[in-house]
């Protein structure tokens, strides 16, 4: 039952990320591959405001601010004036690819390739369930529910919600309703952000120790999730890291750690086998 509960926080965690990244592609339609990027410069701010004396949850709202501040400007400044010019989707791929690796090795060469920790601790353990949780891992489990519970109601009962979901589902017919969908797109980008880098924060925290490459591969776990839940849908990607958490995690508890990315994409090759669309997708989605 230990490792059901390390797949618990790892799909609190990977909850928080996937939303936040099927929301930006769910509006712009860009597969924002600089995203993992962007999580650990976050934790890294985060990391540089706890070490300068300031508590780790207010220094968390500084990596808050560092994503939600760069993703907007990464839609700003590099991926809207490229779609403005209509070039294949798979050319805008390729430039958030660039984009990731530059933001990742040009961190490391500011930080260097040390490893680094916050300055905080994991807190009394808790047992319940045959499993053993600490005091941390509970606040990322209880912070991952109050943010996804907060989307929810931003999604179902907001006028931004319901304005951001026509934006997803059809642009031009939400602009010619009176949406002022680019202003949509960019609030979008901002609270996405500000959800990459919580997840960035909460990713180190979760890990211990981390450093500029720690997130270079957690966009495969993000793509995983993102897909078997459905392309574009907030609930698609909860359900789907849900998933991919736990038979990560569960799996590296008979089999090398190290293969858990793999594992994540044999579950979603096997789900998109039965259902190409996701769980909670359509074919009106690919």
């Amino acid at each position: 039952m230990s490792s059901f509960g390390f797949g618990l926080i790892t799909a609190a965690v990977l909850a928080i990320a996937t939303v936040g990244f099927t929301m930006q592609f769910a509006v712009t339609n860009v597969l924002n591959l600089a995203y993992g990027s962007v999580m650990i410069n976050s934790a890294y701010v985060t990391y540089y405001l706890n070490i300068h004396h300031v508590t780790i949850w207010l220094a968390l709202i500084g990596g808050v601010i560092t994503g939600a501040v760069t993703s907007w400007c990464l839609n700003r400044f590099i991926f809207t004036p490229f779609q403005r010019r209509n070039l294949a989707p798979i050319t805008v791929v390729i430039v958030a690819l660039g984009v990731d690796l530059i933001g990742t090795f040009g961190l490391q060469a500011v930080v260097g390739s040390s490893y680094v920790a916050f300055h905080q601790t994991a807190g009394h353990e808790y047992h319940f369930a045959g499993m053993i949780l600490n005091g941390l891992q509970l606040i990322i489990l209880g912070l991952c529910a109050v943010v996804l519970g907060l989307i929810h109601w931003l999604l179902k009962y907001t006028r931004l919600g319901k304005a951001m979901r026509a934006t997803s589902a059809n642009p031009n017919l939400a602009r010619n309703s009176g949406v002022k969908t680019q202003f949509i797109i960019s609030t979008t980008w901002l609270i996405s952000g500000a959800l990459c880098g919580l997840a960035g924060t909460v990713f180190a925290m979760n890990t211990g120790v981390f450093e500029a490459t720690s997130a270079q591969l957690y966009i495969v776990l993000l793509l995983a999730a993102m897909f078997l839940g459905g392309p574009g849908e907030p609930y698609g990607a909860m359900f789907g890291a849900l998933i991919i958490g736990l038979s990560t995690e569960i799996s590296a508890a008979y089999i090398n750690p190290q293969y858990k990315e793999v594992i994540a994409f044999l579950v979603l090759l096997g789900m998109l086998a039965f259902r190409p669309y996701g769980i909670f997708g359509s074919e009106k989605t690919l």
